[in-house]
């Protein structure tokens, strides 16, 4: 795929897109600089956090509800967590299917469909009076509603690349973090007023609702037509393959995947973790707002920072950090006495450290897939969510009454995410901050 800048006055971008069917011959099209005009960025980077906050709002809001769910429907012990485990999983599977989708009819029909799934399920998971049945609704919502978690980034992409990519992500996750540090707030709200958990999913139902009414209004199909690809089998097979394959890449993607399977594994243990561990129930919703606007603050700060200092150097030198916090952490778990005041704290700074991660190593994985990233993104997603969710579960399934498996797993994932960072830079970190569009790694 060749990208070549033209030198007139105008932003116009010329790009070459090559065929399968054009028997090698590449196709020129212009861009137009005012094509893409329709939403600010403002407008596009709300729009799209609040997409992925739908993904937040469905798990986070129904935390506080477990006891209530799980007495309500027959669930013993830890089994209460598959409610929150089986959706991460299935939309980490799920990811997998609408890039290819996105990338041949547009991001804007994809979008809907996943929407709509996303009401549908919610407001069949209201009305179930079995335990097992509502966890296979809540891991079929997950894979319908993948879309909402895939595409945001694709939809990104295609208008910025780099580290203004970088840039724009961390805003979106500042304003995606506030839903998960309001959400069990409201869960417990729900729950004390209507005095059932079922009001929740009800509550997720109209919130999906009120996103595909404004998204239907305001969002532009961002895809340019001549980026669009034929569904032909080998062609995303290989377009996603290269995407999660690519030495420069593969290491962020897994790296990632890794620190934010010990943050899934301290959201499936929260509640049980406070509430029992510290004996802290009462201040559940207050805590973990506490932990995720720890993170939602650190998200903006990057945003400030990024395209001065660069993804990588940001991200290498916060994950630096994070294993040295994840180690005090592991310290500090191993006392007898280990109270409230020291588990929060900490854990709160790893959040924190995960908003100078996550976003800058998500763009870092996506530079390379410009005309492809609709496959890319899901391919990317559906690595980075099946590997941290179902690590996630692991960690929160090994929750024995202490903090210690969650200490113990946050400093594990942290260095073997270094590794493979490692390996991605071959060795050599703390790079130097990016141009804005790079020149993709695979044909379309």
């Amino acid at each position: 795929m060749d990208l070549q800048r033209g030198t007139a006055a105008s932003t116009s971008r010329i790009v070459q897109l090559r065929d399968e069917t054009s028997a090698g011959r590449g196709t020129f099209v212009a861009e137009s600089p005012t094509a893409k005009k329709a939403l600010s960025e403002r407008q596009l980077i709300w729009m799209m956090a609040l997409l992925m906050a739908l993904n937040a709002f469905g798990i986070d809001a129904i935390l506080p509800a477990l006891d209530n769910l799980a007495g309500s429907l027959g669930a013993t012990g830890n089994s209460r967590q598959f409610v929150v485990g089986a959706y991460l999983i299935s939309a980490g599977i799920g990811a997998l299917v609408p890039g290819s989708f996105a990338d041949r009819y547009g991001r804007r029909p994809v979008l809907f469909v996943g929407l709509a799934v996303y009401i549908a399920l919610s407001i069949a998971c209201s009305l179930v009076n079995d335990f097992t049945t509502l966890v296979a609704l809540r891991a079929i919502q997950g894979f319908g509603a993948a879309a909402i978690i895939a595409l945001p980034p694709a939809i990104i992409r295609d208008r910025v690349g780099g580290d203004k990519m970088a840039r724009m992500m961390s805003l979106i996750f500042v304003i995606f973090l506030i839903v998960p540090a309001i959400a069990p707030t409201i869960g417990q709200g729900i729950l004390e007023l209507a005095g059932n958990w079922r009001w929740i999913f009800a509550a997720m139902a109209a919130a999906g609702t009120v996103m595909s009414i404004w998204v239907y209004t305001r969002l532009p199909e961002t895809l340019d037509e001549e980026d669009r690809i034929p569904i032909r089998i080998p062609t995303i097979v290989r377009n996603m393959r290269h995407s999660v394959t690519l030495r420069e890449t593969i290491g962020y993607t897994l790296g990632s995947a890794l620190v934010f399977g010990g943050l899934f594994g301290f959201i499936n243990s929260s509640q049980q973790l406070i509430g029992e561990a510290f004996g802290a129930g009462d201040l559940f919703p207050l805590i973990f707002a506490m932990c995720a606007g720890a993170m939602s603050i650190a998200n903006w700060s990057n945003s400030r920072i990024v395209e001065r200092f660069g993804a990588r150097r940001v991200s290498h030198a916060a994950l630096f950090v994070f294993i040295g916090v994840a180690g005090l952490q592991l310290w500090f778990a191993q006392q007898p006495d280990e109270s409230l005041w020291t588990f929060v704290p900490l854990m709160a700074a790893n959040m924190a450290l995960l908003g100078f991660i996550g976003a800058n190593f998500g763009s870092i994985a996506m530079e390379p897939f410009k005309h492809i990233a609709g496959a890319a993104s899901s391919a990317q997603s559906f690595l980075r969510l099946t590997t941290g969710a179902g690590l996630g579960a692991l960690i929160g399934f090994m929750y024995d009454g202490t903090a210690r498996p969650l200490a113990s797993a946050l400093l594990i994932t942290a260095v073997v995410s270094l590794i493979f960072v490692l390996f991605s830079e071959r060795g050599e970190l703390f790079g130097a901050p990016r141009e804005q569009d790079v020149e993709d790694g695979a044909a379309a």
